[in-house]
C-alpha cells in the first residue's frame, strides 16, 4: 500500500508566491539603491563643477583688478581702488585691495598693506582678498564659497 501525501501540496503553492513576492521586493529595492545613487552622482558633480568654475572666476578676478587698477592709477592717487565687486552669472565675486609703497602720497592712507617695505622690488604692488561664493541653493546643495589672497605686482 502505497501512501498518499497531500498535506504538502497546498503548501507549495503558497510558498512559490511567498518567494516570487521577496524576489519583486530585492529587485525594486536594488533598483530604488540605483536610482538614490545617480542622483548623488550628478549633485557632487555639479558641486564639483561649480567649485572649480569659482577657482578659475578667482584668478580671472585677479587679472581684471590688475587691469582696473592699471587703467585708474595716477601719480597724485594711485590708490583709487580699493574695493571691486560684480556678478557673474549666479557667482559673486568681491576684490579687497591694499596697497604696498614706499612712499605713497598721503591720499593713500588707510589704503596701504604696510607702512614700511624692506626692498625697492616690493615696491608698487597689491594685496587682492579674492572671495568667489555661489549662495544659490537651486544650484548647489550645499553654499560655496573660495578664497584667494594675491600678490601681485603693479
Amino acid at each position: 500500500m502505497q501512501r498518499k501525501n497531500d498535506l504538502l501540496k497546498p503548501m507549495r503553492k503558497g510558498i512559490a508566491m511567498i518567494m516570487a513576492l521577496i524576489v519583486i521586493v530585492a529587485i525594486a529595492s536594488i533598483m530604488a539603491l540605483g536610482l538614490s545613487l545617480s542622483t548623488q552622482t550628478t549633485k557632487r558633480s555639479i558641486d564639483l563643477y561649480t567649485h572649480e568654475q569659482s577657482i578659475l572666476l578667482s584668478k580671472s578676478a585677479a587679472e581684471y583688478a590688475l587691469l582696473r587698477i592699471s587703467q585708474d592709477n595716477n601719480t597724485t592717487n594711485p590708490c583709487n581702488i580699493t574695493t571691486l565687486n560684480f556678478k557673474q552669472d549666479y557667482y559673486d565675486i568681491n576684490i579687497s585691495i591694499l596697497y604696498i609703497y614706499e612712499n605713497p602720497p598721503a591720499s593713500c592712507a588707510g589704503k596701504m598693506y604696510a607702512s614700511s617695505i624692506t626692498t625697492d622690488e616690493q615696491n608698487g604692488s597689491v594685496l587682492m582678498d579674492i572671495t568667489v561664493s555661489v549662495d544659490d541653493i537651486s544650484i548647489t546643495t550645499e553654499p560655496i564659497r573660495y578664497f584667494r589672497r594675491s600678490i601681485q605686482k603693479l
